[in-house]
């Protein structure tokens, strides 16, 4: 294999693919990247088994051929050549050379016989939405999965089509996170659980365009996205999702409406009185057109109050701040709408048309702090 091509073009697949290079592996080929230069293209492929991307690069292949390259090192390699013409030669041992203006490497390669294809995903069911849709869906739910491997549901998001419309759910046992999206055309009803590892690895790869889309095709084991020159399939999450529509009651007895800039960056100075291993509750003293925030740790405490329209009922009740700040900081609107009922009940943030839903669930406080 002959190939040669712009520093850019490369380290930008070798960074789009580097998602799904195995770095614990007891497989080695899995740890590298392969590279294939067939038909005047050069496609450059990663797999870990849970998830596989491959890419097509802007080169000029002077010889066909294949070879799989230990992915840390070709990368670190790459990043560190000039900004120019690199070209990448292979031998029939697979031994290859990368040079670039002065400079020149050669390391080992490998055949790539062992390299595990990316699962075959047919294309029956479906849906298309733009790039920028899909970032701020991932960005706006991805922070409520849960890290506990012991129930790998809570690891995933639901990706839920019904009627048209795209629901995204996560939660972690403290709360939940729900995206709406409208889509165009007529589309299959789908049930699926994405692992949350695969969300986060689309989200750093795609650009984000209005105007670009991302189709993505779902099957009963795996589900791909399509974008660009690029495809990233993952395996999906098997198991029946929880049903959580009976958690997000329409009943309420307080409503309060809210800015949101100043209800974050207040909760933002309370946080600095709190140590992650603290789990501190921010108490709410909700009253008729006045809210106040207050905070006792050992560091210190904090005291503050901001204008609120209320309707309902008064109440004093704790959260979790930094379960507030994730939930409020996603949120574009410049005022948000709380709902709660009663110290023991959950509050739901959610706009009108429950574009986004945000259940988090309260803390105890001690009355007489």
């Amino acid at each position: 294999m002959k190939i040669s091509c712009l520093k850019s073009n490369l380290l930008q697949g070798i960074n789009i693919v580097s998602k799904a290079v195995s770095s614990k592996t007891t497989h080695p080929i899995l740890s590298c990247i392969y590279i294939e230069a067939e038909n005047g293209n050069v496609k450059l492929t990663a797999n870990d088994m849970e998830i596989g991307i491959e890419t097509f690069v802007d080169a000029n292949v002077i010889n066909e051929g294949k070879v799989a390259i230990e992915a840390k090192l070709f990368s670190d390699i790459v990043r560190k050549l000039p900004d120019s013409e690199i070209f990448i030669d292979t031998t029939d041992e697979y031994k290859t050379t990368i040079k670039c203006e002065k400079a020149k490497f050669t390391i080992p390669g490998k055949s790539g016989e062992d390299f595990p294809s990316l699962p075959v995903v047919a294309k029956n069911k479906a849906i298309s939405i733009s790039q920028f849709v899909l970032k701020d869906i991932i960005n706006q739910t991805i922070f409520s999965i849960s890290d506990n491997e012991n129930n790998k549901l809570m690891t995933g998001e639901l990706f839920e089509v019904n009627n048209n419309k795209l629901s995204v759910v996560s939660l972690d046992g403290h709360r939940i996170s729900i995206r709406n999206v409208e889509l165009k055309g007529n589309n299959s009803n789908i049930k699926v659980v994405v692992p949350g590892k695969s969300l986060l690895d689309i989200s750093k790869i795609i650009s984000g365009g209005i105007e670009d889309m991302v189709n993505i095709y779902f099957t009963d084991n795996n589900i791909l996205f399509e974008f660009d020159n690029t495809k990233v399939i993952s395996r999906l999450i098997e198991g029946e999702y929880f049903r959580i529509s009976h958690m997000l009651s329409v009943d309420y007895q307080i409503k309060i409406q809210i800015n949101k800039k100043e209800f974050l960056d207040c909760i933002d100075r309370a946080s600095l009185f709190i140590k992650d291993s603290d789990k501190k509750p921010i108490k709410l003293t909700i009253e008729d057109n006045v809210m106040q925030l207050k905070i006792d740790s050992l560091i210190g405490s904090m005291n503050e109050e901001i204008d609120i329209t209320k309707e309902g009922n008064n109440l004093i009740i704790g959260f979790n701040p930094k379960f507030l700040m994730d939930a409020i900081r996603v949120i574009d609107d410049e005022n948000i709408n709380i709902y709660m009922n009663n110290t023991k009940s959950p509050c739901i943030i959610k706009d009108d048309e429950e574009s986004y839903t945000y259940l988090i669930l309260p803390m105890g406080i001690n009355e007489a702090g």
